[in-house]
């Protein structure tokens, strides 16, 4: 019986794909009409035309399978697009929650560390931390309600756990999308860091608790799988370091940060098309992102992995497919191409 992965041409759908494949699997995937198909190229799957906003498509994509991974998402973080949020990230959950529980496969339903509560780096936060200072946009506030349908629909009987992972590095970025971050580092644009930090993880390592999770994982729970908690200018110093460019000068204000946010949110007035600098983002740039993984690591056997070795993959992967120039060179024009939002998760 297969696996259906869901945003499989995603930075962890498409790990998560390969790893079942190098563990002779088989998968079934569910791939949008006009999806980029250079991800899936050569790849031994079972594909399953649809989209997760019909209801029908999803119920026939899942039956036969012994497993779910819902990595499919929605990802923007600015003020725009709540409708498309919430038809991709709640009902598209809410589908395939219920084409689970009807085809009786497990469900592994991957989420975000930005539907958790925050910490310090003295005390790192954990899937139990109460909710504080999040950033409200239509991304957070959509990813938590997906979560709650499919805890609503583990109460009605459904075998499902819920992942949690932080800001995700590696190979197989196609679009980019996390590792748009290390591009702009390579392109010489990143000179100054906001003063927040983020939870960076290796993709490999998160698919690998992906699957342990599906099958160690206790029913109903979240378990967060992180990596190092790094401000953005200790990130940010690595990634130059590993391209072979200049390290950012200094960490951002608060000040200037939010003259930032406010000045593209004028811009999204006036052009109506929303650029990756408002308040939004601006704001989940300022936050104190430390996690922990622990209970992963106790309760699926979770191994962190290299925050250093996921950004040298990452670079390494980008350089080969075009993305980016020689090392110490600016990237290339792939690079500044915008992502498919519709297509990650993470």
């Amino acid at each position: 019986m297969p696996t259906l992965v869901t945003g499989a041409t995603g930075l962890l759908g498409n790990n998560l794909v390969r790893l079942l494949l190098a563990q002779g699997q088989p998968v079934r995937v569910l791939v949008r009409a006009g999806s980029d198909p250079r991800p899936l190229d050569g790849l031994p799957v079972e594909v399953a035309r649809g989209d997760i906003r019909d209801a029908d498509a999803v119920r026939s994509a899942c039956r036969g399978a012994q497993l779910v991974i819902h990595s499919a998402a929605q990802v923007w973080i600015g003020w725009t697009g709540l409708l498309l949020h919430q038809a991709v990230n709640v009902t598209g959950a809410r589908h395939v929650a219920e084409a689970a529980h009807a085809a009786h496969a497990r469900l592994v339903h991957v989420s975000t560390v930005d539907t958790l509560g925050l910490g310090s780096r003295e005390a790192p936060a954990d899937e139990e931390t109460p909710h504080r200072r999040r950033v409200l946009c239509p991304y957070v506030v959509t990813k938590q309600a997906a979560e709650q349908e499919v805890l609503r629909r583990v109460d009605q009987g459904l075998d499902a756990v819920i992942v949690n992972p932080g800001c995700l590095l590696g190979p197989y970025d196609w679009k980019p999308s996390s590792g748009r971050m290390l591009l702009e580092v390579a392109r010489g644009r990143a000179r100054f860091a906001p003063r927040g930090a983020n939870e960076f993880c290796d993709v490999r390592a998160v698919a690998a608790g992906v699957l342990a999770a599906a099958h160690v994982g206790q029913t109903g729970r979240r378990y967060l799988l992180g990596g190092q908690s790094m401000t953005y200018l200790e990130a940010w110093t690595l990634f130059a370091h590993i391209t072979g460019v200049r390290p950012p000068m200094a960490q951002v204000g608060p000040v200037v940060l939010t003259i930032a946010g406010l000045l593209g949110d004028l811009r999204t007035r006036l052009t109506g098309r929303e650029g990756y600098i408002n308040s939004a983002s601006v704001a989940m740039a300022r936050l104190p992102k430390y996690f922990t993984s622990r209970r992963a690591e106790l309760e699926l056997g979770y191994q962190t992995g290299s925050v250093a070795s996921a950004a040298e993959a990452a670079w390494d992967w980008f350089r080969a497919h075009g993305y980016a120039a020689a090392r110490g060179q600016p990237a290339g024009a792939a690079a500044t191409a915008g992502p498919d939002r519709l297509g990650r998760t993470v």
